[in-house]
């Protein structure tokens, strides 16, 4: 999987436990310089990337492009999402450190924009063999975003994206439930069964 994030590849496994397989992130591959992500839609970032690691590991690559669309504020922080707030912590920071600077930046950018503040967690999934992309998967989740976090089962905006239905944010699900409802999880599923699919016809 082309991340270094251990809570994507601890979903990934989760969804992927039934199958053959062996769930690796790019840690497994020593340092391959990262692309650059010019996309200007999630679907294009996502190809991207599977097409760039396929090529430079020789393996089947699976990338996703997930992030936040926050209604009032035009659709940001959308496909910048996990660099939202780069000016405000170095670039090689912790991951934990980089998200709890987004956080803090969307709380500025919505400090005066009242309740209900619409969003949406969204994730478009692309396995690529080097040189052609397999398969796709997208889905979504509508949701809130609130003043201040709440949980630390989850990572990014997780603690701040509140889902009415469950009367708590993603943060606060356990691992069950939220891979169950999450934009991720609901794409991984998607994807899964296209994946079972594929190996069947290849077998």
């Amino acid at each position: 999987m082309a991340t270094r994030n251990p809570g994507k590849i601890k979903e990934l496994r989760a969804v992927l436990a039934d199958l053959p397989l062996s769930v690796v992130g790019l840690e497994a591959f020593g340092e391959i310089p990262e692309p650059e992500e010019n996309g200007a839609t999630f679907a294009e970032n996502a190809r991207d990337k599977a097409l760039y690691y396929a090529q430079a590991t020789g393996q089947w690559c699976l990338a996703d492009d997930s992030g936040l669309v926050v209604d009032a504020i035009g659709g940001l922080p959308g496909v910048q999402s996990a660099r939202y707030a780069t000016d405000d912590v170095p670039p090689d920071s912790p991951r934990a450190v980089i998200d709890k600077a987004n956080n803090r930046k969307l709380l500025r950018a919505l400090a005066q924009v009242p309740d209900p503040r619409t969003a949406r967690f969204v994730c478009h999934l692309a396995l690529a063999e080097p040189g052609r992309v397999l398969l796709e998967a997208f889905d979504a989740i509508e949701g809130r975003i609130i003043n201040e976090e709440h949980g630390d089962n989850g990572f990014g905006y997780d603690p701040l994206f509140w889902v009415d239905e469950k009367g708590c944010t993603t943060a606060e699900l356990p691992s069950a439930d939220k891979n169950q409802i999450s934009h991720r999880g609901k794409a991984l599923k998607t994807f899964s069964a296209r994946l079972h699919e594929m190996l069947r016809g290849l077998i």
